[in-house]
């Protein structure tokens, strides 16, 4: 490593002890800790229909516990972005 490099570990986010974001795994995106599991990826596969139990037997490394602490983090993190629709009068 230079001087100009800066070395980063593992961010840890406050309340979750399972989520992690590192720039050298994932593209910095948050993920399952000690894998390159996305909390994204979590969802989608939720989203397309698979259930707590399909995604830890597809992948080993994930607890029930991972895909649960990856629920909860998307959903506190989301509800910090969400902009409420005004409605015009006349859609009213």
């Amino acid at each position: 490593m230079n001087k100009y490099q800066i070395q980063m570990s593992n961010v840890h986010f406050n309340g979750f002890k399972r989520i992690v974001a590192d720039p050298d795994f994932c593209d910095g995106q948050p993920r399952i800790e000690a894998t390159r599991i996305t909390v994204a990826s979590i969802l989608s596969y939720l989203a397309g229909g698979m259930s707590v139990e399909q995604i830890v037997a597809a992948y080993p490394k994930l607890s029930k516990e991972d895909v649960y602490e990856a629920i909860s983090f998307a959903a506190t993190h989301f509800k910090d972005r969400y902009l409420p629709l005004k409605l015009s009068p006349a859609a009213a």
